[in-house]
Formats: structure tokens, C-alpha cells, sequence
């Protein structure tokens, strides 16, 4: 019997209100030798992250719930229930929104771990069903996004670069 296997129930994990989403970080680096990360993000009509890319992490968002609109530099498309996206060692540039009137929900797995570090650090615990407002853009904000940027070698564009 190998007891190395892990089961986490629905109530475990870290959870964080990150741009006005409610994030469960299921698994983290640290518990996986920093291998991979999942992360369950719960996205609200309007949400999501502004354009970005990571060219040494390896990214998969399989869609749980709802819908979201995924943006490259190649265009968009709705992923839907069932839907599954990747995004490859490389630095390909991509954000999703999520379009519709209802909440969408996400399974995103980062390879190797790092990139839930960023969430952990501007995320604020949250109960489940909780939503935070997304916050002000204030000098500081912006200072501590860069810098976390630069120390998990990802790259943020403004909000309207995909178009």
C-alpha cells in the first residue's frame, strides 16, 4: 500500500479572495515538493486576471462550472463546462474573463509549483461563498505586484493588451 497518496476533501485547502475571486489553493508546492500546484478558482461574472505570462511554469485550467472567454495573441474563445486549456512552458501571453452572468469555476494546475505564492501573498483568507471586493490599484499595490512578478518570473500586461 502506498502511503504517499493523498486525499483532501472540499473543506481543506487554503482559501483566498484574489481580484474578486474566492481561490482554494487544493495542493500546494510545498506539499509537493514543489512539482505542481492545483488551485480551484471560483470566478464571479466580470472576473479574472489581466493579461500575463510565465515562460518556465506549464499552466491547465479545466473548466468545472460556468463559462470564461480565454484571450491569447492568436484570439479568444469560450471554454465551457468540460472545457480544458493549456498553456505550455513558453510564455505565451493569455488571461480569461468570465463573460456570462453566473459564476464560473476552474481547476488550474501549475507546473512546477510558484505561482499560487502569488495568490497566497495578495489573496486575503476567505470562507467559502465569500467574495471580497477586487482592490484599489494603489501605488503599493502595484509596487508589490511587480516585485512579485519579478521573483516568480511572470510578466503582467495592461488590461486591454489582448484587445
Amino acid at each position: 500500500m502506498d502511503s504517499n497518496i493523498r486525499i483532501i476533501e472540499k473543506e481543506n485547502g487554503k482559501r483566498l479572495g484574489v481580484a474578486g475571486g474566492n481561490y482554494r489553493i487544493v495542493i500546494s508546492g510545498e506539499e509537493t515538493d514543489n512539482t505542481y500546484a492545483v488551485i480551484e478558482m471560483t470566478v464571479p461574472p466580470g472576473g479574472g486576471p489581466p493579461p500575463h505570462s510565465h515562460p518556465n511554469t506549464h499552466e491547465t485550467f479545466y473548466v468545472l462550472e460556468g463559462e470564461v472567454e480565454f484571450k491569447t495573441e492568436k484570439g479568444k474563445i469560450i471554454v465551457s463546462k468540460g472545457g480544458f486549456v493549456e498553456i505550455p512552458f513558453g510564455g505565451a501571453i493569455h488571461c480569461f474573463k468570465n463573460t456570462s452572468d453566473s459564476f464560473a469555476k476552474l481547476l488550474c494546475t501549475v507546473m512546477p509549483a510558484g505561482l499560487e505564492k502569488i495568490f497566497e501573498a495578495v489573496g486575503q483568507p476567505v470562507s467559502e461563498g465569500e467574495f471580497l471586493p477586487v482592490p484599489e490599484m494603489t501605488e503599493e499595490r502595484k509596487s508589490l505586484l511587480q516585485h512579485l512578478d519579478e521573483i516568480h518570473g511572470q510578466k503582467t500586461f495592461p488590461p486591454d493588451y489582448l484587445g
